[in-house]
Protein backbone atom coordinates (compact mmCIF):
# COMPACT_ATOMS: atom_id res chain seq x y z
CA UNK A 1 0.00 0.00 0.00
CA UNK A 2 0.80 3.86 -0.62
CA UNK A 3 2.37 4.81 2.65
CA UNK A 4 0.51 7.29 5.09
CA UNK A 5 -1.66 8.09 2.08
CA UNK A 6 -5.13 7.27 2.35
CA UNK A 7 -6.51 4.58 0.21
CA UNK A 8 -9.57 5.23 -1.69
CA UNK A 9 -11.70 2.71 -3.06
CA UNK A 10 -13.80 3.56 -5.74
CA UNK A 11 -16.84 1.27 -7.42
CA UNK A 12 -17.35 1.90 -11.09
CA UNK A 13 -21.07 2.12 -10.70
CA UNK A 14 -22.91 0.84 -13.80
CA UNK A 15 -21.28 0.58 -17.07
CA UNK A 16 -23.70 2.40 -19.13
CA UNK A 17 -24.14 5.66 -17.54
CA UNK A 18 -21.39 8.37 -16.40
CA UNK A 19 -19.30 6.57 -13.72
CA UNK A 20 -16.32 6.28 -15.84
CA UNK A 21 -16.44 9.41 -17.42
CA UNK A 22 -16.98 11.20 -13.80
CA UNK A 23 -13.97 9.14 -12.73
CA UNK A 24 -11.70 9.28 -15.47
CA UNK A 25 -12.15 13.24 -15.27
CA UNK A 26 -11.08 13.28 -11.43
CA UNK A 27 -8.29 11.06 -11.77
CA UNK A 28 -6.67 12.79 -14.69
CA UNK A 29 -5.48 15.80 -12.43
CA UNK A 30 -2.30 14.86 -11.05
CA UNK A 31 -3.00 17.49 -7.81
CA UNK A 32 -5.76 15.64 -6.99
CA UNK A 33 -3.24 11.91 -6.91
CA UNK A 34 -0.90 13.85 -4.38
CA UNK A 35 -3.62 14.17 -1.66
CA UNK A 36 -4.90 10.11 -1.89
CA UNK A 37 -3.86 6.67 -3.47
CA UNK A 38 -7.45 5.89 -5.58
CA UNK A 39 -8.20 2.41 -6.41
CA UNK A 40 -11.22 2.04 -8.65
CA UNK A 41 -12.92 -1.26 -8.55
CA UNK A 42 -14.02 -2.22 -12.75
CA UNK A 43 -12.49 -3.22 -15.79
CA UNK A 44 -9.71 -1.75 -17.75
CA UNK A 45 -11.74 -2.83 -21.14
CA UNK A 46 -14.69 -0.92 -19.90
CA UNK A 47 -12.47 2.02 -18.57
CA UNK A 48 -10.84 2.18 -22.32
CA UNK A 49 -14.39 1.89 -24.23
CA UNK A 50 -15.77 5.28 -22.12
CA UNK A 51 -11.92 6.89 -22.21
CA UNK A 52 -12.43 6.91 -26.34
CA UNK A 53 -15.99 9.18 -25.86
CA UNK A 54 -13.78 11.68 -23.80
CA UNK A 55 -12.39 14.56 -26.06
CA UNK A 56 -9.71 15.67 -24.01
CA UNK A 57 -8.53 12.26 -22.31
CA UNK A 58 -6.16 10.11 -24.36
CA UNK A 59 -2.96 9.27 -22.29
CA UNK A 60 -4.41 8.24 -19.12
CA UNK A 61 -4.27 4.47 -18.14
CA UNK A 62 -4.83 2.64 -14.77
CA UNK A 63 -2.11 1.22 -12.79
CA UNK A 64 -3.56 -2.28 -12.86
CA UNK A 65 -3.00 -4.70 -9.35
CA UNK A 66 -4.49 -7.78 -8.23
CA UNK A 67 -4.55 -6.28 -4.10
CA UNK A 68 -5.05 -3.12 -2.58
CA UNK A 69 -1.37 -3.56 -1.16
CA UNK A 70 0.04 -2.99 -4.76
CA UNK A 71 -1.63 0.18 -5.15
CA UNK A 72 0.87 2.56 -5.82
CA UNK A 73 0.81 6.32 -4.69
CA UNK A 74 -0.05 9.33 -6.83
CA UNK A 75 -1.44 6.89 -9.37
CA UNK A 76 -4.53 6.04 -10.84
CA UNK A 77 -4.99 2.56 -9.52
CA UNK A 78 -7.28 -0.32 -10.50
CA UNK A 79 -8.55 -3.78 -9.72
CA UNK A 80 -9.88 -6.04 -12.39
CA UNK A 81 -14.05 -7.27 -11.28
CA UNK A 82 -13.81 -9.17 -14.10
CA UNK A 83 -11.84 -10.57 -17.11
CA UNK A 84 -15.11 -11.22 -19.25
CA UNK A 85 -16.23 -9.06 -22.25
CA UNK A 86 -18.55 -6.71 -21.48
CA UNK A 87 -21.64 -5.29 -23.40
CA UNK A 88 -21.66 -1.61 -23.27
CA UNK A 89 -25.23 -0.35 -24.03
CA UNK A 90 -24.54 3.40 -23.44
CA UNK A 91 -27.58 4.77 -21.57
CA UNK A 92 -29.43 1.64 -20.94
CA UNK A 93 -30.18 -0.31 -17.84
CA UNK A 94 -29.01 -4.20 -18.43
CA UNK A 95 -28.78 -7.09 -16.57
CA UNK A 96 -24.94 -7.24 -17.21
CA UNK A 97 -24.47 -3.24 -16.23
CA UNK A 98 -26.55 -4.46 -12.88
CA UNK A 99 -24.37 -7.85 -12.15
CA UNK A 100 -21.16 -5.39 -12.98
CA UNK A 101 -22.09 -2.85 -10.54
CA UNK A 102 -22.95 -5.52 -7.43
CA UNK A 103 -19.62 -7.30 -8.40
CA UNK A 104 -17.63 -4.27 -7.80
CA UNK A 105 -19.47 -2.77 -4.58
CA UNK A 106 -18.96 -6.83 -3.22
CA UNK A 107 -15.23 -6.73 -3.71
CA UNK A 108 -14.68 -3.02 -2.06
CA UNK A 109 -16.61 -4.11 0.95
CA UNK A 110 -15.15 -7.16 1.83
CA UNK A 111 -11.71 -4.87 1.14
CA UNK A 112 -12.86 -2.25 3.53
CA UNK A 113 -14.17 -4.23 6.10
CA UNK A 114 -10.90 -6.09 5.76
CA UNK A 115 -8.71 -2.93 6.03
CA UNK A 116 -7.32 -3.03 2.75
CA UNK A 117 -8.86 -0.48 1.77
CA UNK A 118 -9.48 3.12 4.02
CA UNK A 119 -12.21 4.68 2.73
CA UNK A 120 -15.00 3.80 0.01
CA UNK A 121 -16.66 6.00 -2.20
CA UNK A 122 -19.20 4.36 -4.84
CA UNK A 123 -20.26 5.87 -8.31
CA UNK A 124 -23.99 5.92 -9.36
CA UNK A 125 -25.66 2.35 -9.92
CA UNK A 126 -28.97 1.96 -11.34
CA UNK A 127 -31.40 -0.01 -8.54
CA UNK A 128 -33.42 -1.35 -10.30
CA UNK A 129 -31.03 -3.98 -12.61
CA UNK A 130 -29.14 -4.57 -9.31
CA UNK A 131 -32.26 -5.18 -7.39
CA UNK A 132 -33.33 -7.52 -10.45
CA UNK A 133 -30.14 -9.76 -9.11
CA UNK A 134 -30.77 -9.56 -5.83
CA UNK A 135 -33.88 -9.16 -4.17
CA UNK A 136 -32.80 -7.56 -1.44
CA UNK A 137 -31.08 -4.65 -2.64
CA UNK A 138 -32.69 -1.13 -2.47
CA UNK A 139 -29.79 0.75 -2.45
CA UNK A 140 -26.68 1.37 -1.91
CA UNK A 141 -26.89 2.40 2.28
CA UNK A 142 -28.85 -0.25 2.82
CA UNK A 143 -26.53 -2.28 1.43
CA UNK A 144 -23.70 -1.29 3.27
CA UNK A 145 -25.84 -1.43 6.52
CA UNK A 146 -26.51 -4.54 6.37
CA UNK A 147 -23.20 -5.66 4.96
CA UNK A 148 -21.59 -3.84 8.37
CA UNK A 149 -24.11 -5.13 10.52
CA UNK A 150 -25.40 -2.06 11.38
CA UNK A 151 -29.03 -1.57 12.98
CA UNK A 152 -29.24 2.34 12.85
CA UNK A 153 -27.53 4.33 10.23
CA UNK A 154 -28.25 7.47 8.20
CA UNK A 155 -28.33 8.34 4.87
CA UNK A 156 -27.24 12.00 5.28
CA UNK A 157 -27.17 14.73 2.75
CA UNK A 158 -24.19 16.98 2.57
CA UNK A 159 -22.71 20.44 0.79
CA UNK A 160 -20.77 23.29 1.99
CA UNK A 161 -21.87 22.49 5.66
CA UNK A 162 -25.56 21.84 4.62
CA UNK A 163 -26.04 18.52 6.29
CA UNK A 164 -29.70 17.05 5.63
CA UNK A 165 -30.31 13.12 7.37
CA UNK A 166 -33.37 11.20 6.91
CA UNK A 167 -35.57 9.67 9.27
CA UNK A 168 -36.63 7.16 6.27
CA UNK A 169 -35.11 6.14 2.67
CA UNK A 170 -36.30 4.61 0.13
CA UNK A 171 -40.00 3.56 0.89
CA UNK A 172 -43.01 4.40 -0.62
CA UNK A 173 -44.61 7.74 0.31
CA UNK A 174 -47.33 6.26 1.25
CA UNK A 175 -45.64 4.03 3.85
CA UNK A 176 -43.56 6.53 5.37
CA UNK A 177 -46.27 7.46 8.20
CA UNK A 178 -46.40 3.98 9.46
CA UNK A 179 -42.29 3.73 10.01
CA UNK A 180 -42.13 7.06 11.49
CA UNK A 181 -42.76 6.37 15.38
CA UNK A 182 -40.81 8.03 18.88
CA UNK A 183 -38.17 5.68 18.68
CA UNK A 184 -36.77 5.52 15.29
CA UNK A 185 -36.82 9.19 15.48
CA UNK A 186 -34.68 8.82 18.29
CA UNK A 187 -32.49 6.51 17.57
CA UNK A 188 -31.29 8.54 13.73
CA UNK A 189 -31.49 11.85 16.24
CA UNK A 190 -28.30 9.54 18.19
CA UNK A 191 -26.78 8.30 15.25
CA UNK A 192 -26.65 11.72 13.50
CA UNK A 193 -25.44 13.82 16.85
CA UNK A 194 -22.60 11.13 17.06
CA UNK A 195 -21.36 11.28 13.51
CA UNK A 196 -21.61 15.31 13.73
CA UNK A 197 -18.85 14.77 16.44
CA UNK A 198 -17.12 11.83 15.54
CA UNK A 199 -16.94 12.59 11.71
CA UNK A 200 -17.55 16.23 11.15
CA UNK A 201 -15.68 17.77 14.43
CA UNK A 202 -18.86 19.70 16.21
CA UNK A 203 -18.22 19.58 19.66
CA UNK A 204 -21.81 20.77 20.41
CA UNK A 205 -24.24 20.11 17.50
CA UNK A 206 -27.38 21.70 16.73
CA UNK A 207 -29.97 19.60 14.93
CA UNK A 208 -33.02 21.04 13.28
CA UNK A 209 -36.04 18.20 13.44
CA UNK A 210 -38.82 18.61 10.83
CA UNK A 211 -42.60 17.94 10.61
CA UNK A 212 -44.09 15.25 8.90
CA UNK A 213 -47.07 17.34 7.97
CA UNK A 214 -47.76 20.89 6.37
CA UNK A 215 -47.65 23.60 8.81
CA UNK A 216 -45.82 21.17 11.40
CA UNK A 217 -49.40 19.66 11.52
CA UNK A 218 -51.14 23.00 13.20
CA UNK A 219 -51.49 21.53 16.29
CA UNK A 220 -53.35 18.35 14.70
CA UNK A 221 -55.18 19.72 12.79
CA UNK A 222 -53.07 18.22 9.48
CA UNK A 223 -51.84 15.24 11.20
CA UNK A 224 -51.57 13.85 14.90
CA UNK A 225 -47.60 12.55 14.05
CA UNK A 226 -45.78 15.69 15.88
CA UNK A 227 -48.15 15.27 18.55
CA UNK A 228 -48.03 11.81 19.06
CA UNK A 229 -44.13 11.14 17.71
CA UNK A 230 -41.69 14.26 16.68
CA UNK A 231 -42.21 16.45 19.55
CA UNK A 232 -42.03 13.79 22.03
CA UNK A 233 -38.85 12.38 20.69
CA UNK A 234 -36.96 16.01 20.30
CA UNK A 235 -38.00 16.66 23.96
CA UNK A 236 -36.46 13.43 24.99
CA UNK A 237 -33.23 13.27 23.23
CA UNK A 238 -32.72 17.25 24.66
CA UNK A 239 -33.35 15.73 27.86
CA UNK A 240 -30.73 13.26 27.52
CA UNK A 241 -27.97 16.18 26.32
CA UNK A 242 -28.62 15.89 22.08
CA UNK A 243 -29.87 19.30 21.33
CA UNK A 244 -32.59 18.73 18.92
CA UNK A 245 -35.07 21.63 18.03
CA UNK A 246 -38.07 21.68 16.42
CA UNK A 247 -40.57 19.71 14.96
CA UNK A 248 -39.95 23.02 11.85
CA UNK A 249 -41.97 23.06 8.60
CA UNK A 250 -39.80 22.53 5.73
CA UNK A 251 -41.16 25.29 3.76
CA UNK A 252 -40.42 27.77 6.55
CA UNK A 253 -37.19 26.63 7.37
CA UNK A 254 -35.65 26.37 4.19
CA UNK A 255 -37.42 29.75 2.86
CA UNK A 256 -36.42 31.94 5.21
CA UNK A 257 -32.91 30.54 5.83
CA UNK A 258 -33.33 29.78 9.41
CA UNK A 259 -31.56 26.24 8.94
CA UNK A 260 -27.76 27.55 8.64
CA UNK A 261 -28.27 27.99 11.88
CA UNK A 262 -28.28 24.60 12.39
CA UNK A 263 -25.04 21.92 12.11
CA UNK A 264 -27.54 19.39 11.03
CA UNK A 265 -31.04 18.97 9.51
CA UNK A 266 -33.68 15.99 10.42
CA UNK A 267 -36.00 15.07 7.66
CA UNK A 268 -38.86 12.47 7.86
CA UNK A 269 -38.88 11.18 4.52
CA UNK A 270 -36.25 11.32 1.21
CA UNK A 271 -37.79 13.78 -1.35
CA UNK A 272 -38.37 16.23 1.91
CA UNK A 273 -34.69 15.73 2.24
CA UNK A 274 -33.70 15.88 -1.24
CA UNK A 275 -35.61 18.81 -3.14
CA UNK A 276 -34.07 21.15 -0.77
CA UNK A 277 -30.33 19.52 -0.54
CA UNK A 278 -30.28 19.19 -4.59
CA UNK A 279 -31.71 23.13 -5.38
CA UNK A 280 -29.15 24.62 -2.79
CA UNK A 281 -25.80 22.01 -3.61
CA UNK A 282 -25.96 22.94 -6.98
CA UNK A 283 -25.01 19.17 -8.52
CA UNK A 284 -22.35 19.52 -6.35
CA UNK A 285 -23.61 17.53 -3.16
CA UNK A 286 -22.35 13.89 -1.31
CA UNK A 287 -24.31 11.63 0.32
CA UNK A 288 -22.91 10.34 3.70
CA UNK A 289 -23.64 6.98 5.31
CA UNK A 290 -23.91 7.93 9.04
CA UNK A 291 -23.63 4.99 11.66
CA UNK A 292 -20.91 3.03 9.93
CA UNK A 293 -18.04 1.36 11.50
CA UNK A 294 -16.68 2.36 8.02
CA UNK A 295 -16.24 5.51 5.90
CA UNK A 296 -18.58 5.50 2.79
CA UNK A 297 -19.84 8.49 0.35
CA UNK A 298 -20.93 9.06 -3.17
CA UNK A 299 -21.58 11.56 -5.19
CA UNK A 300 -25.60 12.94 -4.77
CA UNK A 301 -26.68 11.97 -8.73
CA UNK A 302 -27.59 9.06 -10.50
CA UNK A 303 -26.34 7.11 -13.42
CA UNK A 304 -27.31 10.06 -15.89
CA UNK A 305 -28.25 7.76 -18.59
CA UNK A 306 -29.67 10.76 -20.74
CA UNK A 307 -25.95 12.25 -20.67
CA UNK A 308 -23.75 9.06 -20.78
CA UNK A 309 -20.99 8.96 -23.50
CA UNK A 310 -21.31 12.66 -24.15
CA UNK A 311 -18.49 13.82 -22.20
CA UNK A 312 -20.74 16.56 -20.59
CA UNK A 313 -21.17 15.02 -16.91
CA UNK A 314 -19.71 17.07 -14.18
CA UNK A 315 -17.02 15.38 -11.84
CA UNK A 316 -16.97 17.67 -8.78
CA UNK A 317 -19.73 16.05 -6.91
CA UNK A 318 -17.70 12.58 -7.04
CA UNK A 319 -14.25 14.97 -6.19
CA UNK A 320 -15.85 16.41 -3.71
CA UNK A 321 -17.35 12.83 -2.14
CA UNK A 322 -13.08 11.68 -2.31
CA UNK A 323 -12.43 14.79 -0.51
CA UNK A 324 -15.24 14.31 1.91
CA UNK A 325 -13.84 10.61 2.74
CA UNK A 326 -10.53 11.57 3.17
CA UNK A 327 -11.63 14.30 5.72
CA UNK A 328 -14.38 12.06 7.74
CA UNK A 329 -11.00 9.32 8.05
CA UNK A 330 -8.80 11.99 9.31
CA UNK A 331 -11.51 13.28 11.79
CA UNK A 332 -12.49 9.46 12.84
CA UNK A 333 -8.14 9.25 13.38
CA UNK A 334 -8.44 12.47 15.67
CA UNK A 335 -11.69 11.88 17.57
CA UNK A 336 -10.64 8.50 18.35
CA UNK A 337 -6.70 9.11 19.80
CA UNK A 338 -8.74 12.63 21.73
CA UNK A 339 -11.00 10.19 23.56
Amino acid sequence: MSGNSIVVGITHGDVNGIGYEIITKVLTDPTFLELCTPLVYGSSKVASYHRKMMKHVSEFTFNMVKSPAQALAQKPNMINITDKEIKIEIGRSTEIAGQMSLLALEKAVEHVLNHQIDVLVTAPVNKDNIHAIDASFVGHTEYLAKMCNVKDYLMLMIADGLRIGTVTTHCALKDVPQRIDKEIIKRKLKVLNNSLKQDFNCTSPRIAVLSLNPHAGENGMFGKEEQECIIPAVEEMFEEGVYAFGPYASDALFGSGEYVKFDAILAMYHDQAMVPFKILSHGEGVNYTAGLPIVRTSPAHGTAYDIAGTDSASAQSLRNAIYLACDVYRNRLNFSTAE
